[in-house]
């Protein structure tokens, strides 16, 4: 096997650091009013082990239509990365169609921020917080990676003055337009019924990216029948026009959904894994 792949010794023990550690969860706003818990956005930390931490940290939006979040987009993405040395946070974002792309926008740009601003306090390199999202959850990493800020300098809130803009991103099978090439799901808990065409631009990914987007991670499957590869293949060329690197993976076989293909202790994932463990290492996100 190449060296560059890891083993699966490795790879069974993802789940290992996890027994031991006490995971944390962040309320991301400090006096939010909400009439549940749906209502309440927060970020469930899951810090590696202290001897293979990296410095590299990653927002993790799972995917689910804007209606739902699914725990295998989160959680386990989480404690696969993790085990990598990677400071792993799932985004508990709110949802349609109590909620649109304003609030779900404004939660992925506070955890971002919030993360990078408490950098130090938890052992991250300021220039290594990557996102994270699988088909819904794609599409709103893919709006953080082509609609950040830079913070505003001369906010209150010392949160608010730092960056949303993430360093690197990884999308799995994602929705990146809002458009007929999207899916009309998660397009109508996002944007509304019957939104202008002036918002369903703004919002397709594929018409945003300049060469200040991040590097990126990309895989999908050709027999997608929920979410059309051709949305990683136009958001692989607009990278390519604007001379962003990115790594792209079209695996022939495979439903909507995957995942890490496995279930846990993930003794045997997904060909993208090996993959993206390969393009981590090459642009030194991990060892």
């Amino acid at each position: 096997m190449d060296s560059r792949y890891p083993s699966m010794v490795i790879l069974v023990t993802i789940m290992l650091w996890n027994q031991v550690i006490g995971q944390s969860v962040i309320p991301i706003w400090p006096s939010l009013p909400g009439r549940s818990e749906r209502d309440i956005p927060t970020l469930t930390s899951y810090p590696p082990d202290p001897s293979k931490a990296t410095g590299t940290a990653i927002i993790i939006c799972p995917g689910g239509s804007y209606r739902g979040l699914a725990r295998h987009e989160g959680e386990d993405y989480a404690l696969f990365l993790s085990s990598l040395g990677i400071h792993s946070f799932v985004l508990k974002y709110r949802l349609g169609p109590v909620y649109t792309y304003r609030e779900i926008t404004a939660d992925a740009r506070r955890a971002l921020r919030l993360v990078r601003a408490h950098a130090e306090r938890w052992g991250i390199e300021r220039n290594k917080i990557g996102i994270m999202g699988s088909s819904a959850g794609g599409h709103l990493a893919s709006t953080m990676m082509t609609q950040a800020d830079d913070g505003d300098p001369a906010a209150a809130d010392s949160i608010e003055r730092s960056s949303s803009r993430p360093d690197f991103g990884i999308l799995c099978y994602p929705v990146i337009s809002m458009g007929p090439l999207g899916h009309r799901i998660s397009r109508e808990q996002f944007l509304g019924p019957n939104p202008p065409e002036e918002l369903v631009r703004r919002f397709s990914n594929e018409l945003h990216v300049t060469p200040a987007t991040p590097p990126c991670f990309i895989w999908h499957t050709y027999e997608d029948t929920i979410v059309s590869v051709r949305n990683s293949l136009e958001f692989a060329q607009a990278l390519q026009r604007n001379d962003v690197p990115f790594d792209l993976h079209i695996y022939e076989k495979g439903r909507h959904g995957l995942g890490l293909g496995d279930k846990p202790p993930f003794a045997n994932p997904h060909p993208w894994v090996h993959n993206l463990i390969v393009w981590l290492r090459e642009r030194d996100f991990i060892r």
